[in-house]
C-alpha cells in the first residue's frame, strides 16, 4: 500500500486555525494542532469500538519511528489485546523499574539506618556506595541483578587489595538487598551466592600487653618523663579500657563527681548510644591531678597547640615508643588486656563486653543490660583499679 506521507510533508506541514490530520496508513496519522505541535496518532478498533493510541510527537519520534509503533501496535491488537491498554502497563513497569533500582532502594535503606550510625559511621556508608556501588550498579532493577553482577563490583575493590573494604561494601550490597526482600521488592539475595569466591582478609589483632608484662609497664610509665597530660591520660586509658577516640575527646561536662561516673555521649560513641563509665575511687583521684592542667578547658585532654581542640591520635602512641613498646602496645590494645584478665577472673563476660560498649543489637536486651549490669559494672572496675594498684606496687 504506498504511503501518502513523507518526512517532508511532516515537517513542512504548516498550522491551521483548527487542528488537521494527515494520514499516512493502516490508521497511523499526523496531528496538526493550531500552535504547530504535531502527534502522532494510530486510530483502531478493538471489542467494535474506534479507539485512538498516542504514538510520540514529531520531529521526536520521526516517520520511520510512527510506523514501526504502529506495527507493533498492530502485532498487540492482532494477539487479542488493546494496545491503549497494553501501553499503560508498560509505562507502569517502567515506572515501578524505575522507583526499584538499585540506587533507589539502597538509598531508602540508608535512610532508614543512618539514625542508628554515628556521623562518621554514616559518612563512611555512603561513601562507600557512593564510590563503589552505585556508578555500576545503581541503574540496574534490584530483582534483576544476579551473584555476578555482584561479584564484578567487589572484584574492582578487592583487585586494590583492600579486602577489608570489599567486606565492608559486600555487606552493604547484602544489606540492601535483604531489605528489597523485606520490602517486598525482590526475592533474593544474591549476596548469599558469592561465599568462598572471595579472598579474606587476615585479621591482624592490634598489639597489646599480657598480665606478665603490666608490673613493667607500669614502673616505666611511673618513670616516663613526656608531659604531664600524656602520663595522666596513659594512666586513665588503662583504668578505663576505653576507645582511645573516646578518651582524647572527653569532656568535662560528661563527668558526674556525684555519681563517680562518665558519660560518653552518643554521638562520640562507635554505635551511637551513651556509654557510662563507673569511675573507680582511683580514676576520681586521677581526674582531680587532670583537673589541675586542664580544668578550665573543655577537654580532659586539650591539644598541646591548640587547646581549643582534644589531643592528637598519636600523642599517646609515640609516648609509647618511646618508653620502648613499639609494635608491643598500642591505647586500643588496653582494651584486649583487660578484657583477657578480668574473663580470666571470673567476671560474667556480659559485664565486661557492657562495658566495653560492644551494643547488644536487641534493643529490648540492650535496655535491660545497661541498667541490669551498672551494679556489677562499678564492682568490676573497682576490682580492676584496686588489682592495677596491686600491680604497681610490685617489685
Amino acid at each position: 500500500m504506498p504511503k501518502s506521507l513523507s518526512d517532508a510533508l511532516a515537517r513542512n506541514a504548516k498550522p491551521k486555525t483548527k487542528p488537521y490530520k494527515m494520514v499516512d496508513g493502516e490508521g497511523l496519522f499526523l496531528l496538526v494542532m493550531p500552535n504547530g505541535s504535531k502527534y502522532w496518532r494510530l486510530k483502531y478498533f478493538f471489542a467494535g469500538k474506534e479507539k485512538l493510541l498516542a504514538l510520540g510527537v514529531y520531529p521526536e519520534v520521526s516517520l520511520a519511528d510512527a510506523r514501526d509503533r504502529r506495527m507493533q501496535a498492530r502485532k498487540v491488537l492482532a494477539a487479542g489485546n488493546d494496545p491503549s491498554k497494553a501501553k499503560k502497563q508498560a509505562k507502569h513497569l517502567a515506572t515501578v523499574k524505575a522507583a526499584n533500582t538499585f540506587e533507589a532502594i539502597a538509598r531508602e535503606w540508608y535512610d532508614q539506618r543512618k539514625h542508628e550510625w554515628s556521623p562518621k559511621t554514616a559518612g563512611m556508608v555512603h561513601d562507600r556506595l557512593e564510590r563503589h556501588i552505585l556508578p555500576r550498579l545503581g541503574h540496574r532493577p534490584i530483582s534483576e541483578i544476579n551473584a555476578p553482577e555482584v561479584l564484578a563490583v567487589l572484584r574492582v575493590v578487592e583487585g586494590s587489595g583492600a579486602l577489608e573494604m570489599t567486606r565492608r561494601v559486600m555487606h552493604i550490597c547484602s544489606q540492601t538487598f535483604m531489605y528489597a526482600i523485606a520490602t517486598g521488592r525482590a526475592e533474593r539475595n544474591p549476596v548469599t551466592d558469592l561465599r568462598g569466591a572471595l579472598k579474606t582478609p587476615v585479621t591482624k589483632h592490634r598489639a597489646y600487653l599480657r598480665e606478665s608484662e603490666l608490673p613493667s609497664y607500669l614502673k616505666k610509665l611511673s618513670a616516663y618523663e613526656g608531659t604531664p597530660l600524656t602520663k595522666l591520660a596513659l594512666r586513665f586509658l588503662l583504668l578505663t579500657f576505653v576507645r582511645t577516640t573516646e578518651l582524647r575527646g572527653a569532656r568535662w561536662e560528661e563527668i558526674r563527681w556525684r555519681k563517680a561516673e562518665w558519660r560518653i555521649a552518643p554521638e562520640r560513641m562507635k554505635m551511637a548510644e551513651e556509654h557510662v563509665v563507673p569511675l573507680p575511687t582511683q580514676a576520681i583521684a586521677l581526674l582531680r591531678e587532670i583537673q589541675e592542667h586542664s580544668g578550665t578547658r573543655q577537654y580532659l585532654f586539650p591539644n598541646e597547640i591548640n587547646p581549643s581542640t582534644f589531643m592528637s591520635e598519636n600523642t599517646m602512641l609515640y609516648a609509647l615508643y618511646r618508653m620502648g613498646y613499639r609494635s608491643r602496645a598500642t591505647g586500643h590494645g588496653f582494651r584486649s588486656t583487660a578484657s583477657t584478665i578480668l574473663n580470666e577472673n571470673g567476671f560474667r563476660p556480659d559485664v565486661i563486653e557492657r562495658q566495653l560498649a560492644h551494643t547488644e543489637r536487641n534493643s529490648v536486651r540492650a535496655a535491660y543490660n545497661h541498667a541490669q549490669y551498672l551494679p556489677e559494672r562499678r564492682e568490676m572496675m573497682q576490682w580492676w583499679a584496686d588489682y592495677i594498684d596491686g600491680l604497681a606496687a610490685k617489685k
